[in-house]
């Protein structure tokens, strides 16, 4: 049995927080700079982990209080920030849940509060078989500790899975407890670095890399 687990955001679906808010500011720059000084890492990781939106929310307020109401966005326009599926990812889905042996899971960083009404939307974040989402955990990647929740909730030995993600901490950080962990940099890079030859749904193949 081979198990691939992949990240959702940016690997999956596609989340762009800096298109909402240049519309916002007019302006690209000011867009990149608030998410990195603003809204940043820092704090989204607070939220990801299972804090309170509204309540990191009024504390980033409070903090820039002439951005109020960009901050807000993060919290009320935060599904228009998912902007559509990654390109390909459906159907490199559907070719690896087509090869006998494989099973498919999530692991993500993503608000408790947000996620639901993300997967309700976006059909592909359910074509995994099971999933653990950093919210309902209170850790976040690339803690070692997330990724041995989902090993052990569902049985799993970390060298037979391959982990995808688009952060190289978090590829790091599933290296490190055994994992085969690929940086992702899209579909077609990714079905050299699975090894899956031929294509159409279901009639792909896969060399030893996902197998062995």
């Amino acid at each position: 049995m081979r198990n691939i687990i992949f990240d959702f955001g940016n690997v999956l679906v596609k989340w762009e927080p800096e298109r909402v808010y240049a519309r916002h500011f007019g302006d690209e720059a000011r867009a990149w700079w608030f998410m990195r000084h603003v809204c940043d890492a820092d704090w989204r990781n607070r939220i990801d982990a299972g804090e309170s939106l509204d309540g990191c929310v009024a504390e980033l307020q409070a903090l820039w209080p002439e951005y109020a109401d960009a901050v807000a966005m993060y919290r009320d326009g935060w599904m228009d920030m998912l902007t559509g599926e990654m390109p390909g990812m459906r159907e490199v889905l559907a070719d690896l849940k087509g090869m006998p042996g494989v099973r498919l899971f999530g692991l993500s960083n993503w608000s408790m509060e947000t996620f639901p009404e993300a997967r309700r939307r976006f059909p592909i974040l359910q074509e995994v078989d099971d999933y653990v989402v950093s919210g309902e955990e209170g850790l976040v990647k690339p803690d070692p500790e997330i990724f041995r929740r989902l090993l052990d909730r569902y049985g799993l030995c970390a060298e037979d899975c391959t982990f995808i993600d688009d952060s190289e901490a978090n590829v790091e950080a599933a290296r490190g407890l055994g994992m085969h962990g690929v940086l992702f940099r899209g579909a077609d890079a990714l079905r050299v670095e699975l090894g899956m030859q031929g294509g159409g749904t279901g009639s792909c193949r896969a060399t030893a890399l996902i197998f062995n």
